[in-house]
């Protein structure tokens, strides 16, 4: 079980990237680059070389959020449709498919944004409790590469962070 988190700080990206390379070549065993995370105050498109595609669930939700309102824009207005004093006058369809086509289409995109909305704020964590391993030096200009792992691995971990030339090491007990 994951029970330690450390931050290596880093003052340039190669070595930062190096680090990472042999995280990724599993010099360190039992430390996989799934338990790596990247803090820096520029973008990197080259990271996801680095670091490997990460799972994106976003869709997923959106996905469903769409389908919902599919199923529930139809079902609603149908059900709204065909309750409210229901009288056929000369061959007028109770439920008028081509109108309730396009308020359908609306609440596809409707029930897709808020689902999209609302898995954004799940997935990116922000009302989840904030961890005290944080160094105002990543927002200016090093690299902090933050990685989480049992307290068995973690001397190897500093011993590999050591041979990069990292500028400062920072620990966390997460039980």
């Amino acid at each position: 079980m994951k029970n330690y988190r450390i931050l290596g700080l880093f003052n340039n990206f190669e070595e930062a990237f190096s680090a990472l390379h042999d995280i990724r070549a599993s010099k360190v065993p039992g430390v996989t680059i799934d338990d790596v995370t990247l803090n820096s105050p520029i973008e990197h498109p080259e990271i996801e070389e680095v670091l490997g595609d990460r799972p994106c669930h976003l869709p997923k939700f959106t996905l469903a959020g769409a389908m919902f309102g599919l199923v529930f824009g139809f079902l609603f207005l149908a059900s709204a449709q065909a309750t409210f004093l229901v009288q056929p006058q000369g061959g007028k369809p109770v439920i008028p498919l081509p109108s309730n086509f396009v308020l359908v289409y609306e609440m596809i995109i409707f029930f897709g944004v808020w689902a999209t909305f609302f898995a954004f704020l799940f997935l990116s964590r922000l009302f989840r409790k904030r961890h005290n391993l944080y160094s105002e030096k990543v927002s200016l200009d090093q690299i902090g590469v933050i990685v989480e792992l049992d307290k068995s691995k973690l001397d190897s971990l500093k011993d590999l962070f050591k041979q990069h030339k990292v500028l400062e090491i920072r620990e966390e007990d997460i039980r």
